[in-house]
């Protein structure tokens, strides 16, 4: 086969160390060696490829621990790096058991047999970054939505049967009188706004159960959790 990178290293990251597998021409064995991941490390790593005259890089997309390994690489402006995905790599046939990750990365990538993945500039990687916490904070707060509406259905409140939004102006205000030890279904459902006014009778018969101090406790830890994650 052709050698495509004849310059190149590879990276077997890990969460402690990486070991890095160099491949030069005119040498017949690879120059392997090993630095830790604190950030120094990693940038005297990159220097020390970019000394020995590497041009090409590879390594696995290892959960998050390659982040830094891959900034440091590229702060360099020099070295051109290929972050391939894990399971490609071990797709790719003829690997030999006696030979180290990093080398066998290193292989692959002279010869042009990894398919790096998609990295994103910094501006886009923060939008993701963004996007994505925001996501984790909504899917958290319709699960306690949920375990707010377990405890009011344990405690045989079905407002969110009646009331289309339990967290609406008139549900939040049922909610909240009930925390606050109102248990007349009648004055509950008098709290009912808007067209909402028109199920008045439903409404009393869903404010009417066996809620507790027990539940008004639960109920109140779900409620300000769901705040904070709505703020």
């Amino acid at each position: 086969m052709q050698v495509v990178h004849p310059r190149v290293a590879g990276i077997d990251v890990h969460k402690k160390k990486v070991w890095v597998a160099v491949r030069l021409p005119g040498r017949d064995k690879p120059i392997v060696k090993s630095f830790k991941t604190f950030w120094p490390k990693l940038r005297s790593m990159a220097d020390w490829l970019v000394d020995l005259g590497v041009t090409d890089v590879a390594m696995e997309s290892t959960g998050v621990y390659w982040w830094p390994v891959y900034h440091a690489l590229v702060q360099t402006g020099i070295l051109q790096v290929c972050v391939a995905n894990a399971a490609h790599i071990k797709n790719v046939p003829g690997r030999k058991t006696d030979i180290a990750d990093c080398q066998w990365i290193a292989e692959l990538h002279a010869y042009g047999l990894l398919r790096t993945s998609f990295i994103p500039d910094q501006q886009i990687a923060a939008l993701r970054q963004r996007t994505r916490y925001r996501k984790k904070l909504i899917e958290q707060r319709t699960a306690e939505a949920q375990r707010l509406t377990k405890v009011l259905e344990d405690g045989g409140i079905k407002i969110d049967s009646v009331a289309s939004d339990l967290f609406g102006v008139s549900g939040r205000a049922m909610v909240a009188a009930l925390i606050a030890g109102e248990r007349d279904p009648h004055v509950l459902a008098d709290m009912a706004r808007g067209r909402l006014r028109n199920k008045a009778e439903d409404l009393v018969m869903a404010c009417e159960g066996r809620f507790t101090e027990e539940h008004a406790a639960m109920a109140q830890l779900h409620l300000d959790a769901y705040d904070h994650l709505t703020r």
